[in-house]
């Protein structure tokens, strides 16, 4: 069974970049089966997908401008996790992230990580 962890910062102020590493196991962020995606959910909020990389490596942004804009992830295949990074964050970043392997560029996934609460403040 695959199991996803964030981790990173609970803290970030304005302006800065918030970076969250999901670390995979039981599995391979290599395997075809996946991508490997990262989701947010801002209090009061739905789920907002935010990006995907998939086995071959390849990257897709979510289509809001905002997002894309300032979004980058990556992995580490030695290590078997990903990377999240948003840059120049305001408050209304703060949200829970989530990592997921969903079956698409879709919120359908079959393993989630706990989630991890993000504050953005000063």
């Amino acid at each position: 069974q695959v199991q996803l962890q964030e981790s990173g910062p609970g803290l970030v102020k304005p302006s800065q970049t918030l970076s969250l590493t999901c670390t995979v196991s039981g599995g391979s962020i290599t395997s075809s089966l996946y991508y490997f995606t990262w989701i947010r959910q801002p209090p009061g909020k739905g789920m907002e997908w935010m990006g995907a990389i998939t086995d071959s490596g390849s990257i897709y942004y979510s289509p809001s401008l905002n997002l894309k804009r300032r979004t980058s992830i990556s992995r580490d295949t030695s290590k078997n996790h990903f990377t999240l990074q948003l840059s120049s964050v305001t408050p209304e970043d703060t949200a829970v992230y989530y990592c997921a392997a969903c079956n698409g560029l879709v919120l359908e996934c079959d393993y989630w990580g706990q989630g991890t609460q993000v504050t953005v403040s000063s």
